[in-house]
């Protein structure tokens, strides 16, 4: 039961950061039987664990959902995510090897490939990829797990900011920064550009939407 409860957890918790469970949707316990092959058990057991990590809430009478985030807990969530990436980032640039470094450009250059072609849905995704390869190159724990429980309830408001006309180009300037410090191996710097990276995040979600969209 212990390991088909996480695997159900991880599984959830990944679907949701991805979007592939969209905010809102209802999640049917037979539905998720099939979909992680556990059994009825193991899925109410990680319900209980995701509504303890606020990305699930149970409503009266309708079940279990995936929770919605108003844009006021974004910005508040985004506050509490801003100085966990900022230590990420300087253990990430003093803990970086050779081979990590030429991950991380390599990386970024696929990200500004994403800019160039308007491909801002990709350009997305490869946000969230590169925050996971900077915590891999962290080795910080503790602090990629808070992280990574923070962010799967930002999903929306990530898709959102990167539709706004203009945001991809300003937050891919911010991020090249911030993998040219870690490159280069300057904690400081790089805990420099992930402060200002995630405060220009908070700026930009506090600011009514320009356009419909619905990632940062």
């Amino acid at each position: 039961m212990g390991a088909a409860h996480e695997h159900a957890v991880q599984g959830l918790r990944e679907a949701i950061s991805r979007g592939d469970l969209p905010p809102g949707l209802r999640l049917v316990e037979a539905d998720l039987v099939q979909q992680f092959g556990v059994s009825r058990g193991s899925v109410r057991l990680a319900l209980d664990a995701l509504v303890a990590e606020r990305l699930v809430e149970r409503v009266a009478n309708k079940g279990a959902r995936v929770r919605v985030v108003s844009t006021a807990e974004a910005v508040e969530i985004t506050e509490c995510r801003l100085p966990l990436e900022a230590l990420l980032a300087r253990k990430a640039a003093e803990r970086v090897t050779d081979a990590e470094a030429d991950r991380l450009a390599a990386h970024l250059e696929t990200m500004t490939g994403a800019v160039a072609a308007g491909d801002v849905l990709k350009y997305g995704e490869l946000i969230q990829q590169l925050h996971g390869l900077i915590a891999e190159v962290a080795r910080h724990a503790v602090a990629a797990d808070l992280v990574g429980k923070l962010q799967a309830q930002l999903v929306r408001h990530q898709f959102r900011l990167s539709l706004r006309p203009g945001r991809p180009q300003v937050s891919l300037a911010e991020l090249t920064a911030l993998v040219a410090a870690i490159t280069d191996r300057d904690p400081d710097r790089a805990d420099a550009a992930a402060v200002a990276h995630f405060r220009s995040v908070i700026a930009a979600l506090s600011q009514p939407p320009t356009a419909p969209g619905g990632p940062a």
